[in-house]
């Protein structure tokens, strides 16, 4: 689990590289937010964290199986992984940020990217 990259994982940057594409501004790995957030803007107050989908459990994904081995150990890992999720997403709420979870599987698949690109754009897009 060591070699498991935290930041600049190949699904972040292309979010990164779709948000430039677009104009919109943010900064990146913001520590100071709970759960550290992967792109953010505080003067928007809007947070996007990029999770892979074995790692933070995507519902009905193809990406989210379960090791055979040590079954109770991930279990009880993907469960935190989750807890800690839905905490910082309700942390980040209380304090005014908007928040969206861009999955690993929305990057990778042609098909979903189309989509993720609107999405993205309309959730930073400046209201006029």
């Amino acid at each position: 689990m060591s070699r498991v990259r935290q930041r600049g994982t190949a699904p972040e940057l292309a979010v990164r590289d779709i948000l430039k594409l677009q104009g919109h501004t943010f900064q990146i790995n913001g520590k100071m937010l709970p759960g550290s957030p992967d792109v953010f803007d505080t003067d928007q107050r809007r947070v996007v964290f990029v999770h892979g989908c074995f790692w933070h459990r995507h519902a009905g994904c193809r990406a989210c199986t379960s090791p055979k081995s040590n079954s109770e150990f991930w279990q009880e890992k993907f469960a935190q992984n989750q807890a800690r999720d839905r905490r910082n997403v309700r942390q980040l709420r209380h304090h005014g940020y908007r928040v969206l979870t861009v999955w690993e599987c929305q990057v990778k698949s042609p098909a979903k990217l189309a989509r993720l690109k609107r999405r993205l754009d309309k959730f930073f897009r400046r209201p006029e």
